[in-house]
């Protein structure tokens, strides 16, 4: 297992929309042991593979509590098949936008189907945090942040003050 680099705002790579993952291979396997590792590390409840610069379809969470024992979720290819009219609201962060966070409000309830690390196709519903979670990592597939949810003066906002620091320690 290896800690990698969570890539930050404004790094184009996380506008990229992920590959579908065409087998769990070694390959795969070892990405997401590295992203559990880096997702624990950071620390996060969540992260997609294109967060460590790899464009495949993949997600990595676990939403136990601190004093709960670890609790991993994998999902491969994820994609919503059904959302919940009703909405809910969450203060969402992001790894790749550090210390910076904003209400966004999604479907309070998702069904997703995935692969699971055996490569069995599989479907779970979620609600609260939980599907907070998925559409989150989920949008990180498709290159979406969640910065895109909100108002466009504060992801304006947000944005510049990201790609300023990023030319501040570029030089």
């Amino acid at each position: 297992m290896a800690l990698r680099d969570i890539l930050i705002l404004p790094d184009k790579r996380l506008r990229k929309v992920s590959e579908p993952v065409k087998k769990i291979d070694v390959g795969i396997r070892k990405l997401i042991e590295d992203m559990l590792e880096t997702m624990y590390d950071a620390p996060g409840i969540g992260l997609a593979a294109i967060q460590v610069g790899t464009a495949k379809r993949v997600v990595t969470m676990d939403l136990a509590k601190k004093e709960e024992p670890k609790n991993p979720q994998v999902f491969v290819n994820p994609e919503i098949v059904w959302m919940s009219q009703e909405k809910a609201t969450y203060e969402e962060g992001c790894l790749s936008i550090p210390e910076y966070y904003g209400d966004v409000e999604r479907p309070a309830q998702v069904k997703v189907k995935f692969l699971d690390l055996g490569g069995t196709p599989r479907e779970i519903e979620a609600n609260g945090l939980f599907a907070t979670c998925l559409q989150h990592e989920i949008d990180h597939l498709n290159g979406i942040l969640f910065i895109d949810h909100l108002s466009k003066l504060k992801r304006d906002r947000v944005t510049k003050k990201f790609a300023k620091a990023a030319k501040r320690a570029a030089e």
